[in-house]
Parts: C-alpha cells; sequence; structure tokens
C-alpha cells in the first residue's frame, strides 16, 4: 500500500552537517503534515521537527538554528538538514507523516523504519 523509507543516516563528526530523506510510495492521493522524531538508547521516542501541508515548521528547542524541514510535493519527498551537528544528537531517526489514499477518507499517519545517525566527538 503506502510505505516511507528514510536514508541519508550515517556517521559524522560534531559540527558536520547531514541530510535524511523520507520518500512516500505507494498509493497516495495527497499528503498532509509529516514529521521526524528520533529515539536515543535509553530514552522516549520525540518530535524533533514537524512541517505541514502549506509549510508551516515546528522544531523542538534543542535543535532550533540547526535544523531545517522542508519537503518537495512533487517528489513526495520529505528532508530533514542536520546542521552542526552534536553528539547528543546520536538517535534512530524515523519519518512520519500523515497520508490519505482516497479522496473519500481520512488521512492516517504512516512511519518508516528508520534510519541512525551517529556522532562521533
Amino acid at each position: 500500500q503506502v510505505q516511507l523509507v528514510e536514508s541519508g543516516g550515517g556517521l559524522v563528526q560534531a559540527g558536520g552537517s547531514l541530510r535524511l530523506s523520507c520518500a512516500a510510495s505507494g498509493t497516495i492521493f495527497s499528503i498532509n503534515n509529516m514529521g521526524w522524531y528520533r529515539a536515543a538508547p535509553g530514552k522516549q521516542r520525540e518530535l524533533v521537527a514537524r512541517i505541514t501541508s502549506a509549510g508551516s515548521t515546528t522544531y523542538v528547542d534543542s535543535v532550533k538554528g540547526r535544523f531545517t524541514i522542508s519537503r518537495d510535493n512533487s517528489k513526495n519527498i520529505g528532508y530533514l538538514q542536520m546542521n552542526d551537528v552534536r553528539p547528543e544528537d546520536t538517535a534512530a531517526y524515523y519519518c512520519n507523516a500523515e497520508i490519505a489514499t482516497s479522496r473519500f477518507f481520512q488521512a492516517r499517519g504512516y512511519w518508516g523504519p528508520g534510519t541512525q545517525v551517529t556522532v562521533s566527538s
């Protein structure tokens, strides 16, 4: 049906940059809100950034000024640009998107399998 796949994770040095991508595929009528979450070992999953279909964005305080969420609606791809990364940013990052597969039904949330980001000091 609908699938979300993240990519772009990996090892990066503190102070460096990384760009994560989230590609949606399958039967898609529309994609409303979408966001990026992360889960560090021993910690609860937290919302990192969110973007609405209109382009309005929200960020957790710890990443403001460093991360930027964006989307390409024509390609059904979401992005998370990570600049000036820190060791505390190390976590598994997950994409979440609110997708409607038909104009007759309400959109529901979908999750990607995640991509690991490790920041070395």
